[in-house]
């Protein structure tokens, strides 16, 4: 059995389809085929049900799987640790961004780490935290920007910043005339929200906790990203809460908009990098969060460098 082998299982397991996982893994058909029955018949037990439109993984091929997944992820490491020995700041380095994040901090941080690291370029993917999380742990990626809070089995978190919301109005609302907005108040106009799944969307609610009821969310908006809700406040139509990042420039770019900030206490997010505690190459993190603090985000708090969860490995 080679690691070509269980890199075959792992796609069939995966796309649950043999067309599918022979087309991922860059292989014909009949040779990721071959190749499952080899291993099925070297380890004496039958690890997929063939049927007609779809693969299914029986019970023990779950758990091969699953043994594959690790075996696949330490060896992965190796090429990587002799490359950190040599200088961790060469090579690609592969960074999630939740969605929220992405859009305002990636035009300032990329700039920092070509300056910082020229021989490093940065493999971008945005998505949502749960399945950014995934990709960390398969080793899909190598170091993910989201929001805390965060606990996660064999990932180490660390904070960077601390980021104000913001509440964006359209120029001529009457709250234009307030300093500060207290966030009671939203419950007095329409509300864009992003969609549900996503982590800022339930963080605004933690702010307006009078939406979560029926009636309340019968009452807002949902839009698929923030720029969609900030054109959205720009026609009009309501108002939203913003990050700082994605607030606080709004005003000059678009004249159609204004900016408040909450009455204090005002409501933060804290933002981290998080990666998998095996990774080797400890000078590209170091570096990554030297370069996301000199993206110098508007509005944003640095904060120390503690790291605020180390769960143990399974």
């Amino acid at each position: 059995m080679t690691l070509t082998d269980l890199r075959y299982l792992l796609a069939l397991a995966r796309e649950r389809h043999f067309g599918r996982a022979a087309e991922k893994c860059h292989v014909s058909q009949p040779t990721l085929s071959v190749a499952i029955k080899k291993v099925e018949e070297e380890l004496g037990v039958q690890l997929f049900e063939r049927g007609a439109t779809e693969v299914k993984i029986t019970a023990t091929g779950q758990r091969i799987v699953s043994q594959a997944e690790k075996v696949l992820l330490e060896a992965a490491q190796i090429p990587e640790i002799a490359a950190a020995g040599k200088d961790p700041l060469a090579g690609p380095l592969r960074v999630g961004v939740i969605y929220t994040i992405g859009p305002y901090l990636l035009p300032r941080l990329i700039p920092r780490v070509h300056q910082l690291a020229p021989r490093m370029p940065l493999i971008i993917q945005e998505n949502y935290t749960t399945r950014l999380v995934e990709a960390l742990k398969r080793g899909d990626l190598d170091v993910i920007i989201l929001s805390l809070p965060f606990e996660e089995a064999g990932i180490v978190a660390q904070p960077v910043y601390d980021e104000p919301f913001r509440v964006l109005i359209p120029a001529n609302h009457p709250w234009t005339d307030l300093e500060r907005i207290d966030p009671e108040l939203l419950a007095e106009d329409q509300l864009l929200l992003l969609g549900a799944g996503n982590c800022f969307r339930d963080q605004v609610l933690e702010v307006c906790p009078h939406f979560r009821n029926v009636g309340g969310l019968q009452r807002t908006l949902e839009g698929s990203s923030l720029e969609t809700i900030r054109h959205m406040v720009a026609t009009g139509l309501g108002v939203t809460v913003l990050p700082s990042s994605a607030a606080d420039e709004l005003p000059v770019q678009n004249p159609l908009v204004a900016v408040r900030p909450f009455s204090e206490p005002q409501p933060t997010r804290r933002i981290a990098l998080a990666w998998r505690v095996t990774y080797p190459r400890s000078g590209a993190i170091d570096m990554l969060r030297a370069a996301v603090l000199e993206s110098a985000l508007p509005g944003v708090l640095p904060i120390g460098r503690a790291v605020v969860e180390v769960a143990p490995a399974p």
